[in-house]
């Protein structure tokens, strides 16, 4: 089939989005390509359809389980076949998925999580695969200099050796310059390519305001702007104070964070997604797979710790190209906050390392034991056993990770699973010698099927019903049926999981690399002075300045932000207000000067627009005019 007639049969298009179609041309020209596409730009298709046109499988990396697991059951519904592999799956779950890999040629995609490829059973598997493609997702996590740095990434372009003639697709919502130049390097592009699609949202329009008040300015936001909308803020306590204000003030509104259960979390985002609930208040746990179209604001009541983040967020806003708003409400203490927490996010190395030694005692690792094993981690209860601040001990973790000694995987809901380890023979036996198993097992069979040759969800809560058995007998029974070696049995967990990617070692032996812990300190401290400089701007079109950032310097005012908005008042053009402010600022730089001086230092310029233009940068803080009745620039 060609690629639209792929298109048309599984995903139901008839068209492609804008650059979609160069860039599965790309691929299929056998081209390392790297896509910049915005957050909903339609990334996936990207690799799924030249996937879909050739013969075997893609891999796909991508840092995300939960995004792994959405992908797999959406393509699973349109009838293709694909499998994932991450942190936390059995050694047994791992090999069986391996196996399907290698033997079933229906098998089109191979979801990983980074660190599985350092492992020798994916290696020596990969050699029996036939690939078609090597698609990277987040590529942005390669780069040290971007704002989500993962070390295992930086492994990937090792696995090209054992697929030498198939091109690599990286793909990407947010990087700048440096960090596209980086990617393409890390993975050993043939040669430099890159394929883009302009950041700019023209329907949507950026505010930022200091206000001491924000709680009322949001809610004259969200009583003005009907429609859906989502508030951002720092911690979890904050969700739910926030929303109870809304709601209280007659805007139906909820609050999410990944604290709460996974049923809870989907119960909300439902509701909220069915215009139940118009206002959702939430951490940044709520964006994976956020693809609403009529969301109409996205307000920050929080100072964010980088535009990428900021702008991923704010983009969660006018998806159906109608005009929406993005606001960003602070004052000082905010930005205060922000750089309190980026020294939170850097914990001293006797920290990093105390914690590392904490977490393998907790889970009771003997010296060179532990590597790629998985457990449920609760982060307080942690923290509460060792007298450790949740957030420093989140940090050291995470710095942990960026060293490749651990990996902490998002919060999300596994089901319990199910898969028989003997032949339907081995079992017939077993029963005939084990006769009071034998109805649970026949009840088993009859319910779901696969069960020798894949892992299959299975529902405890279901089996004991139809058993007729308390549900802790039936967890017992499947426990029993375990440790008689007849069936694997994964129960059910809604924590985020803890997986240990190296052998347990003594943390005076932890290399904790000066060099690494400086380059990223310093890139998020540089990410941090972005935003705080994004907040504190108000002269340049926020949108420009965003651009500007992703390395589109060429772009116009757009005309409909709170900076340009202001500047429209003027009565001047954009060419108009620049050129005269270009005269001013040299002349108040050196120093300070009285209105008539100025007017006769710039004779050319009209008197009226040299006074607005004034009156302007005035009431933005650009210029500070003094008691003695001078001007002067404020540096």
């Amino acid at each position: 089939m060609t690629i639209q007639q792929i298109l048309i049969k599984y995903w139901g298009y008839s068209t492609f989005r804008p650059m979609q179609e160069d860039i599965i041309n790309s691929v299929l020209s056998n081209k390392d390509t790297l896509a910049l596409l915005p957050t909903s730009g339609g990334k996936s298709l990207c690799f799924q359809v030249p996937a879909m046109a050739r013969e075997g499988l893609c891999i796909v990396v991508s840092p995300l389980i939960a995004l792994m697991k959405d992908q797999v059951a959406n393509l699973r519904s349109r009838g293709i076949k694909a499998i994932a592999v991450y942190s936390g799956m059995t050694t047994e779950q791992i090999d069986i998925a391996f196996d399907n890999a290698v033997f079933d040629k229906e098998v089109k995609f191979l979801y990983l999580s980074p660190e599985r490829l350092l492992t020798g059973i994916f290696r020596e598997r990969l050699k029996r695969m036939k690939v078609n493609l090597l698609a990277v997702d987040e590529a942005h996590c390669i780069s040290q200099w971007g704002y989500d740095f993962r070390p295992p990434y930086l492994k990937i372009a090792e696995i090209r050796e054992y697929i030498p003639n198939v091109p690599i697709l990286a793909l990407t919502a947010t990087a700048t310059s440096i960090v596209v130049a980086d990617i393409q390097e890390k993975l050993l592009f043939k040669k430099n390519n890159v394929l883009q699609v302009s950041f700019e949202r023209k329907n949507l329009s950026y505010f930022v305001r200091k206000d001491e008040d924000k709680l009322n300015m949001l809610l004259k936001i969200a009583l003005k702007n009907k429609g859906t909308g989502i508030v951002y803020v720092r911690n979890r306590k904050k969700t739910k104070e926030v929303s109870d204000f809304l709601n209280k003030n007659k805007v139906s509104a909820d609050y999410y964070h990944a604290g709460l259960e996974h049923k809870v979390r989907d119960q909300k985002q439902n509701a909220w997604w069915r215009n139940q609930k118009y206002v959702m208040v939430a951490t940044n746990a709520f964006g994976m797979g956020i693809d609403k179209a009529d969301v109409r604001f996205v307000v920050h009541l929080d100072v964010p710790d980088s535009i990428e983040a900021y702008f991923q967020e704010s983009g969660r806003a006018g998806r159906d190209e109608k005009k929406a708003y993005a606001v960003l409400l602070y004052e000082n203490s905010d930005v205060m906050d922000a750089y309190k927490n980026f020294q939170d996010a850097f914990p001293d190395k006797t920290i990093i390392r105390k914690v590392y030694d904490c977490l393998c005692n907790f889970f009771q690792l003997a010296m060179g034991s532990g590597r790629d094993t998985s457990y449920n981690f609760n982060i307080i209860e942690f923290s509460e056993h060792y007298n450790l601040s949740s957030r420093v001990a989140y940090n050291a973790i995470k710095f942990l990770e960026k060293e490749g000694y651990v990996v902490l995987s998002e919060s999300f809901n596994e089901p319990s699973k199910l898969f028989f380890s003997i032949n339907n023979t081995e079992l017939y036996k077993f029963q005939l010698q084990n006769p009071r198993y034998e109805n649970f097992i026949k009840l088993i069979l009859r319910l779901y099927t696969g069960l020798f040759n894949d892992y299959v969800k299975i529902d405890e809560h279901d089996i004991a019903q139809k058993m007729n058995m308390p549900f802790e007998q039936t967890i017992k029974t499947l426990k029993e049926l375990m440790v008689q070696n007849v069936l694997h049995y994964d129960q059910r967990s809604d924590l985020p999981a803890i997986i240990f990617t190296s052998e347990r070692q003594e943390s005076r032996d932890i290399l904790l690399s000066d060099e690494n812990y400086k380059i990223l300190k310093e890139n998020a401290l540089k990410r941090l002075e972005a935003i705080t400089e994004y907040v504190s701007e108000n002269s340049k079109c926020r949108n420009q300045f965003l651009l500007d950032y992703f390395g589109e310097t060429n772009s116009k005012r757009c005309g409909i932000c709170d900076v340009c908005v202001n500047r429209n008042q003027l009565s001047l053009s954009e060419l108009q207000f620049d050129k005269i402010v270009e005269c001013i600022k040299p002349l108040l730089t050196v120093k300070s000067l009285s209105l008539t001086d100025i007017i006769e230092s710039l004779k050319g310029i009209p008197e009226d627009k040299l006074i607005k233009t004034l009156q302007w940068l005035t009431d933005n803080s650009k210029i500070i005019y003094e008691k003695d009745g001078t001007y002067r620039w404020n540096i």
